[in-house]
């Protein structure tokens, strides 16, 4: 069938109304009692009733229309390829610090796709700048209260705003504040640049956000940066620059703390980390500071919530089955990360009484260079050869390697390209076969790494 807009359907539920009335995968809804359906946000809106009429393609080419009922509660039973079905709106502005821009040549072109599309902001949490809003988007999103919103905010100052993000960046705060005004709310995040948004810019940017209850919190992230351009060599990388920038937010921390019940600014843990290397452990905020990590995602609680993770699995059992799986095996466990997490996970798994049976096999990132160093940005090609190495030293060949299911899309696919497959395959047939799959909390890996080498071992 050639291409028709709408949603595609990618699966029916067996005895549901559309199964019902016909409907098989491949097929498109292309509107909902007479309203074109754009994205998943519209289905949901327009489909929210007990009686529907559709408007569909099947897979013959052939269109025609059907009315649906359903009782309280039931599902219309249809699921979508994908959750926007007109095409994802993509970013029209130069901003100097954009990650994608820094990636080498020749990878994949979704890797290299700027999204800048509310509708994924409200609905997978990614920020936008509302640089390339329409008065139609401003109207649907106050009708229909697509609220909360995540913003590419970064500065205020309109100069400061020109420089980083290039000429439509006052069109983004006019389009805030409208919505603002709506009642509508926004999470919102700064990349602070050394010697561009940082210092006094930083402070308006948060004194301006903060007079806007609307915005619910700030999250400052540092610049990131790869080996492929030629415009940064610098971040927040040094403890006393790091150290700088928590202490500007404690402020507005202890302001808020008072008067909102809440930090409302929160620093990555990049800043922490980068402030107290092998001191993080007890520097770092506890879980209460921050909430319901609604910043999650933008790498803002994550370490907290790993430490808090493995000393739970310590007393829920995970840790000794874990350390009894290895004992039985008569092997040791490396568990793959970027060389980020190593400051804090060697103390770690010496805290839970993990090491030295199972520690960390930190990896660093020659793939994007700079100061990328995080493990979910890690790439296939970088873990196989530290894979590699540490077999070189490891005069028994018994240690099992755990990947951590991070560093996969959803189609099991690096950054570079790279399967676990390929990794193993890189390894060799003797090493490639202790090359395993693990989930990335550690209540969930230190049980999933019993259960490989039990299952290896028969049991």
């Amino acid at each position: 069938m050639t291409d028709v807009a709408g949603a595609r359907v990618a699966s029916v539920e067996a005895g549901s109304p559309a199964w019902d009335a016909g409907f098989e995968a491949g097929c498109v809804v292309t509107a909902v009692d007479g309203q074109a359906v754009r994205d998943v946000i519209d289905w949901r809106w327009l489909a929210a009733d007990g009686e529907v009429e559709l408007s569909y393609v099947d897979n013959d080419g052939d269109a025609g229309t059907v009315v649906l009922e359903r009782e309280p509660g039931e599902d219309w039973g249809l699921s979508f390829d994908g959750v926007i079905f007109d095409g994802v709106r993509t970013c029209r502005n130069a901003c100097t610090f954009c990650f994608m821009r820094q990636l080498p040549e020749h990878m994949r072109p979704s890797l290299s796709l700027r999204d800048d599309d509310f509708r994924l902001s409200f609905l997978t949490g990614t920020f936008a700048t509302l640089t390339n809003l329409r008065e139609a988007d401003v109207e649907r999103i106050v009708a229909q209260r697509l609220s909360p919103l995540r913003v590419s905010l970064h500065a205020v100052d309109a100069q400061v705003r020109r420089a980083l993000i290039g000429r439509h960046a006052e069109e983004g705060i006019a389009n805030l504040e409208r919505l603002l005004a709506e009642g509508i709310e926004f999470d919102a995040q700064v990349v602070l640049v050394p010697g561009r948004n940082d210092g006094a810019v930083l402070d308006e940017t948060l004194a301006w956000a903060y007079a806007r209850r609307g915005i619910r919190n700030v999250g400052v992230v540092p610049l990131g940066f790869t080996a492929h351009q030629c415009a940064f060599d610098e971040s927040f990388d040094e403890p006393q620059a790091a150290l700088r920038v928590i202490g500007q937010l404690e402020p507005w921390q202890r302001r808020a703390l008072e008067e909102r019940g809440t930090p409302w600014a929160f620093a990555a843990d990049e800043f922490y980390r980068n402030a107290y290397g092998e001191r993080l452990l007890e520097k770092l905020p506890d879980a209460a500071f921050y909430g319901d990590f609604s910043m999650f995602e933008d790498g803002i609680g994550i370490i907290r919530t790993m430490v808090d993770a493995l000393r739970e699995a310590r007393l829920s059992g995970g840790v000794r089955r874990c350390l009894q799986a290895l004992s039985d095996g008569g092997m040791q466990a490396r568990y793959v990360c970027g060389e980020a997490m190593e400051p804090y996970a060697s103390q770690l798994f010496e805290e839970v009484g993990l090491a030295p049976a199972l520690a960390t096999l930190p990896v660093r990132n020659d793939f994007f260079g700079g100061n990328v160093n995080v493990t979910g940005l890690l790439c296939g090609c970088d873990i196989a050869r530290a894979i590699a190495r540490a077999e070189e030293g490891d005069a028994r060949g018994c240690t099992a390697y755990f990947v951590p299911a991070v560093v996969l899309n959803d189609d099991g696919v690096t950054l570079d390209g790279w399967t676990l497959d390929d990794v193993r395959r890189a390894a060799g047939p003797e090493i490639g076969r202790r090359v395993h799959l693990a989930p990335s909390n550690p209540i969930d890996y230190t049980d999933e790494i019993a259960r490989v080498l039990s299952r290896s071992l028969g049991q």
